[in-house]
């Protein structure tokens, strides 16, 4: 498995941050190679994505979600990830989204991508792309506050 950790500070609330991060279905307007993201269920979500050539669909389950502060996932079959975006109030107009993956590359051409850190600059392009929306956008378009996973007070 591979492990990246990449984070941003965005210029909105991190009430509105969060709150655009769970509209899964607008993943494709700021993440490259996302074709689309369906929302199946409240923690399900159905993926397409084109990344150099080679197109995949794949299921991902939410773990835990707790409003403003962190959203985890994992994907249900291949091609295995898992990942978790935390949300972190710098002030009342800025934030910080980190986020941290793993991943297990697939084939010679994954495996050597991963090597040369294309996925790391990826992730990071998709980051600095979802803080050009959000900061266009002035609102999220958007938000779910429901909570998945253990009570955090238990």
């Amino acid at each position: 498995m591979s492990t990246i950790e990449q984070s941003i500070d965005v210029d909105v609330p991190v009430r509105t941050a969060y709150n655009q991060w769970t509209q899964f279905t607008e993943f494709p307007r700021f993440m490259e190679g996302v074709d689309t993201v369906e929302q199946i269920t409240d923690t399900r979500t159905h993926w397409r994505t084109s990344i150099a050539g080679v197109k995949r669909e794949f299921d991902a389950e939410i773990t835990e979600q707790r409003p403003d502060e962190r959203i985890a996932w994992t994907s249900v079959d291949e091609p295995r990830q898992a990942g978790v975006v935390t949300f972190h109030r710098l002030g009342p107009d800025k934030t910080r989204a980190m986020l941290q993956m793993e991943f297990a590359p697939e084939g010679a051409a994954e495996k050597a991508a991963d090597a040369l850190n294309v996925v790391e600059r990826r992730i990071k392009g998709d980051l600095k792309r979802f803080k050009e929306f959000i900061e266009s956008q002035g609102s999220e378009t958007g938000g779910w506050r429901g909570e998945v996973g253990q009570d955090p007070t238990s």
